[in-house]
């Protein structure tokens, strides 16, 4: 926000998997309406809990808002936490379609080295790239490969590819200690806010599994549902964003193309790094 502020005509493109849902505001700490009215923000608040929002939904948004912001000669700054959205935008990346039918099967297959070995025979390719347990990568390449016909490795070079981007990419880097006292903090800020009673009322409706399954959402919904205290839930959400924070640092690591600076930082030298290639735009 404040790197935004201080570039003439900025204007912010969220690429956050979870500030898409309306009604998920404290627990995702979205952008307040002042802030908004400040610098103008895009893709937050596009479409109900109730709805799966896709990676590739969210890349043609972005794509689109992007160009719209260039056309106005104003300036692009990508923000976002979500790996895989942010190299969706900034790598124009292939995203296979979805088969909803398929992958359900694929999930009722309880073991993961099984399905990574049926992974191996259909695309050794795509089986390569990752680890055997990692469930979730495996179950989508089966999903496309089964669903589409073609091998999953056949839509790209995969993530591990990291070719020239027209984004400026600055990373900032905490000492974990630190940044653990930061989530607990912050916790215990958006309970103060609200978090609860904003949870509870998303309950009372339809919610997707994508949108369930966010960070600190899943546990209180746990908690309301009879599955757990608050203190349990406040405390297993906690454990589970660090453990989170950790994977999402290792996977912006692999990225060659991140200039990293310590945090706390000050603007000027975000800024810095920018200016070294004003025709690109920013991603933080």
């Amino acid at each position: 926000m404040g790197v935004a502020r201080l570039i003439g005509g900025a204007e912010i493109v969220t690429l956050d998997s979870m500030q898409v849902y309306r009604g998920m505001d404290v627990g995702t700490a979205s952008p307040t309406a002042a802030e908004q009215a400040e610098v103008p923000h895009h893709l937050i608040d596009l479409v109900s809990p109730s709805e799966d929002f896709a990676v590739a939904e969210l890349q043609a948004g972005a794509m689109a808002v992007i160009d719209e912001i260039r056309g106005r000669c104003a300036v692009p700054v990508l923000v976002g936490g979500t790996g895989l959205y942010v190299r969706a935008v900034i790598d124009e990346l292939r995203i296979p379609g979805r088969y909803p039918a398929v992958r359900a099967a694929l999930e009722a297959e309880p073991d993961t080295e099984a399905l990574h070995q049926r992974l191996a025979e259909l695309d050794p390719v795509a089986a390569g790239r990752m680890e055997p347990s990692n469930r979730r990568r495996i179950v989508r390449a089966l999903e496309v490969t089964v669903g589409s016909g073609r091998p999953f490795s056949s839509y790209g070079p995969g993530l591990s590819h990291y070719p020239a981007t027209a984004f400026v990419q600055v990373g900032l880097r905490w000492d974990r200690d630190r940044l653990d006292e930061r989530i607990a903090a912050r916790y215990q800020r958006q309970m103060a806010d609200g978090f609860l009673d904003e949870v509870r009322s998303l309950a009372q409706g339809p919610i997707s599994r994508t949108a369930s399954q966010a960070l600190g959402y899943k546990e209180l919904l746990a908690h309301l549902r009879g599955g757990m205290s608050l203190d349990e839930a406040l405390d297993l959400a906690i454990v589970r964003t660090r453990r989170f924070a950790r994977r999402q640092e290792r996977w912006f690591r692999r990225d060659p193309r991140i200039r990293w600076l310590d945090a706390p930082t000050t603007v000027a030298e975000v800024l810095e790094v920018w200016v070294g290639d004003l025709s690109k735009p920013l991603s933080m």
